[in-house]
C-alpha cells in the first residue's frame, strides 16, 4: 500500500498518568505523577489524559486527581484530560479547569453490568448530565467505547454493538469516540470493523483507537486503522497499565513503539523519541521494574552500549 493512503500526521494522547497509573496497588505520589507530566509535555505531547475523578473507594490511587491537576505547570498547546464517570465526578473535576473530560461505555452488555451495574443503555443515561454540563461550561467531551472487539465475559463483540454505543453517545453531545480494545484481543480485520462501525455515527475526524497489547497485535492494529484514515490514537509511556480483566495482559500500547512506527514511516508526531524514552524510564525506575517498550528497550541497549 502506498504511503501517501496513510495520515501524514498522527496526534498521540498519552493514558499513562490516568489509565497507566491507576491499577498500580502501591501509592504513586502527586509529585511522581505531576513530574511524569511534566516530562511528557516536553517530549512533545500535546494531548495527556492527566487523572480520573471517581471515587476514591474504587481507584484510590486517582485519590490525589485535584493535587494533581493544581501542580501541573500548563503548557500552551497542550490539552489536559480526566475522566468523570458522573456528575459527581465532573462537579469536582471543574474546578481543576480541564482541557476535556472522558466518558466510557462498554459495547459489552455483560462488561457493563459487571463493571457499572448497569446496561449499556443506562449507563449512557447516566453521562447524559455529564456531557450536558460540560458543554455547557466550553468543556470538550470524549466518549471511550470499552471492550469494542472482546470482552472477558462475552468473548467476541459484533461491529453492531459498537455502532449502537457509538449512535448513543452521538444522541447525547458526546463529541468524539475511542474504539477501545480493552482486553487487547483483537487483530486487525476485526479492529477495522469495529472502527467502521463507529464511523457509521462519527466523522473520521472525531474517532481514535485505544488498542491494548495483551497479545502483540496493538501495532498491527494501529496500522490496520491508520489504513483506513485514522489519525489519533491513545498510547501510555513505558507501556504502563494492565487490564484487571485479563490475566498477565501487558496493558496498553506503548507511545514508544508507536512513535517510533510512526516515525519509521514518515508520518509526523511532533514527539521527540529519545526524550519520550527518557520519561517512560523515569517512570519504570520508580515503579522499580523495566519498561514495558519494546522500542525503549532496544535503544536504551543501544545507548548502553
Amino acid at each position: 500500500m502506498p504511503t501517501a493512503s496513510y495520515p501524514s500526521r498522527v496526534k498521540l494522547v498519552d493514558v499513562g498518568p490516568r489509565d497507566g497509573l491507576q491499577n498500580e496497588k502501591s501509592p504513586v505520589p502527586a509529585a511522581v505523577k505531576i513530574a511524569l507530566v511534566h516530562r511528557l509535555q516536553d517530549a512533545g505531547l500535546r494531548e495527556i489524559e492527566v487523572t480520573s475523578f471517581v471515587s476514591p473507594k474504587w481507584v484510590p490511587q486517582m485519590a490525589d486527581n485535584a493535587e494533581v491537576m493544581a501542580g501541573i505547570q500548563r503548557k500552551p498547546g497542550v490539552r489536559y484530560s480526566v475522566l468523570t464517570p458522573n456528575l459527581k465526578g465532573f462537579e469536582a473535576a471543574r474546578a481543576s479547569r480541564p482541557d476535556e473530560v472522558v466518558v466510557f461505555g462498554a459495547a459489552s452488555e455483560a462488561f457493563s453490568q459487571k463493571n457499572i451495574n448497569c446496561s449499556i443503555a443506562e449507563s449512557i443515561e447516566r453521562f447524559a448530565p455529564v456531557v450536558e454540563a460540560a458543554r455547557a461550561a466550553g468543556i470538550y467531551v470524549r466518549g471511550a467505547i470499552s471492550c469494542a472487539v472482546g470482552c472477558p465475559y462475552e468473548g467476541e463483540v459484533a461491529p453492531e454493538r459498537v455502532a449502537y454505543v457509538a449512535q448513543l453517545m452521538k444522541q447525547i453531545g458526546v463529541q468524539h469516540v475511542g474504539v477501545a480494545d480493552t482486553i487487547g484481543v483483537g487483530t486487525p480485520l476485526k479492529v477495522q470493523r469495529a472502527i467502521e462501525a463507529a464511523l457509521q455515527h462519527y466523522a473520521l475526524d472525531d474517532v481514535s483507537g485505544h488498542f491494548h497489547d495483551t497479545y502483540g497485535q496493538a501495532l498491527a492494529n494501529t496500522l490496520a486503522a491508520l489504513e483506513l484514515g485514522v489519525w489519533q490514537f491513545d498510547t501510555s509511556v513505558a507501556g504502563l497499565g494492565g487490564c484487571p480483566y485479563a490475566k498477565g495482559a501487558t496493558g496498553n500500547v506503548a507511545t514508544e513503539d508507536v512513535v517510533y512506527m510512526l516515525h519509521g514511516m514518515g508520518i509526523e508526531t511532533g514527539i521527540n523519541l529519545d526524550k519520550l524514552i527518557d520519561a517512560g524510564v523515569y517512570i519504570s525506575d520508580f515503579l522499580g521494574r523495566k519498561t514495558q517498550s519494546r522500542a525503549a528497550t532496544a535503544i536504551l541497549n543501544k545507548r548502553a552500549g
